[in-house]
């Protein structure tokens, strides 16, 4: 019985390392040029939130510098 499991044991694991490698491959061949876009987009409306908060509560905000000199 212990040779059973052991055989088990073995094609779990080396079928999990087949899945993992696939994935992995599949995941940076699907990158795109969009994602790179759209990475840059959330960046840029993010940092514009946090300038927009930065400045409602009364600090002074220019190109994320404080202006006062």
């Amino acid at each position: 019985m212990t040779t059973v499991w052991v055989v088990v044991g073995v094609f779990a694991a080396v079928g999990g390392a087949a899945f993992g490698v696939v994935a992995w491959r599949d995941r940076a061949r699907l990158r795109s040029v969009d994602d790179d876009a759209a990475g840059r987009d959330a960046r840029a409306r993010q940092h514009r939130y946090e300038a927009e908060r930065h400045g409602e509560q009364g600090d002074l905000w220019q190109r994320g510098r404080d202006s006062t000199g």
